[in-house]
């Protein structure tokens, strides 16, 4: 497993957005209108969750060192990730720390992520097997 204090820094545009559903089939405009996603009390447009939740499924691989050593992953969307209409978007930084390891070399993650210093999922967490 690779060093676990350097956070994981993903930069997420509405391009990124856009890009996301035409890949999942989730067209629902709160994650590209402005207008509709202010009208339903949204802060603006924002980030798919399993978009959000996939940032941090590649945090945890890249700290696991392969797809196949993350064993169980989760989380719970606590906050949304509001994208502006910039060239810079905004950025979710994912870190992680050693919640636990078992009686068979695996370890558990405590899993956090932020956006503007928001934490925007809660409980999430990872089983990485022992390489």
């Amino acid at each position: 497993m690779t060093d676990l204090s350097e956070p994981q820094t993903f930069r997420v545009t509405r391009a990124d957005l856009v890009r996301y559903a035409g890949a999942s089939g989730d067209f629902n405009p709160i994650h590209w209108s402005e207008r509709i996603a202010t009208q339903v009390g949204l802060p603006g447009v924002i980030a798919h969750g399993m978009f959000t939740m996939a940032l941090v499924g590649r945090a945890v691989t890249a700290w696991a060192g392969a797809p196949d050593a993350v064993k169980e992953f989760s989380v719970r969307f606590a906050r949304p990730v509001p994208v502006p209409d910039t060239d810079e978007g905004t950025e979710v930084v994912v870190t992680a720390s050693v919640k636990e390891v078992t009686e068979d070399g695996d370890t558990w993650l405590a899993l956090t992520a932020r956006c503007n210093g928001d934490k925007v999922l809660s409980l999430a967490q990872a089983l990485v097997s022992k390489r």
